[in-house]
């Protein structure tokens, strides 16, 4: 049985090449689904991916993912700060899972420096670009048995 990954993506990310390029670099989403799916790959998992704008779709897919995946990659974007709901599907569904984020937050603006997946998390990545996310996939299924 192939084992499998959600990585997940919120809100903006599918701007990602086209948003702020300064901070957030020229790699587009496509690139990171590649990056994500190549390092699972690497690892023995394939992966299902979503990005959406809205936070229920999110967490609809999270709720899913605990029917046929082995854990979770995610940047949350705007919701890292912001949503209980999101941290409250990540932690019902029990699932380890990696939290990404492509900027540096700490170095970023106070507001981004909080986020509501930093204790539950079983990875956190920061400031790694897109490659962040090959990352989070190593040192996330080294803790799947």
């Amino acid at each position: 049985m192939t084992r499998r990954l959600l990585l997940v993506n919120g809100p903006n990310l599918n701007l990602l090449g086209v948003r702020d390029p300064a901070v957030y670099g020229t790699s587009t989403l496509a690139d990171v689904e590649r990056i994500t799916a190549e390092a699972a790959a690497a690892a023995g998992f394939e992966v299902r991916s979503i990005q959406s704008n809205h936070e229920g779709v999110l967490i609809d897919a999270i709720h899913d993912a605990r029917e046929d995946c082995a854990g979770v990659v995610i940047n949350p974007g705007g919701l890292t700060h912001t949503s209980v709901a999101l941290r409250d599907a990540l932690t019902g569904v029990s699932l380890p899972f990696a939290e990404v984020h492509i900027s540096d937050v700490n170095a970023r603006e106070e507001f981004r420096r909080f986020s509501y997946l930093h204790d539950v998390a079983a990875v956190r990545v920061i400031g790694e670009g897109v490659d962040g996310y090959a990352s989070a996939v190593a040192q996330l299924t080294a803790l799947i048995p």
